[in-house]
This record gives structure tokens, C-alpha cells and sequence, in this order.
């Protein structure tokens, strides 16, 4: 599974829209940015209490990425 797909799963799973989540790959040099977008409702259903999940997604998200060398920052954007 690609780690876009992996977040994508991941957000899917813990919101109320389903539908509205949308995951945007862009590669540099350095790194792979993923920016999550989700219904507004469910942004802190991403995030979580003092960011929990949103540390939780990003630290799945980094141990799934190191079996391609690969760095990888999730971004939740509105």
C-alpha cells in the first residue's frame, strides 16, 4: 500500500464524510508532502485532543514511508 493511500484509509476510517476526504501528493527533493483535506466538521476528528491523532497519523504514515527511504510530512490543510 503507498503512504498516500495509507493516509486516505486512515482519515476515511475516523471521520463522519467519508466523501470529502482528499489526499495531495507533492514530491521535492527532500521529501513527499501529503496534504489531507477533510469536511470541516471532521477536522478535529483528524486532529484530536492536543493532536493525538494527527501525531498518530503522521507516525504510521513515517514508519510505512522508511521501507521505501523515503521522508514523508502529512499536512492537514482547510
Amino acid at each position: 500500500m503507498q503512504v498516500k493511500e495509507l493516509v486516505e484509509h486512515l482519515a476515511k476510517a475516523l471521520v463522519d464524510h467519508p466523501e470529502e476526504v482528499e489526499v495531495r501528493e507533492i514530491e521535492d527533493e527532500r521529501a513527499i508532502v501529503l496534504e489531507l483535506r477533510v469536511a470541516a466538521e471532521d477536522m478535529g476528528k483528524v486532529i484530536g485532543k492536543q493532536g493525538r491523532i494527527a501525531k498518530a497519523i503522521r507516525t504510521v504514515v513515517n514508519a510505512a514511508a522508511l521501507k521505501e527511504n523515503k521522508r514523508v510530512l502529512v499536512e492537514i490543510v482547510e
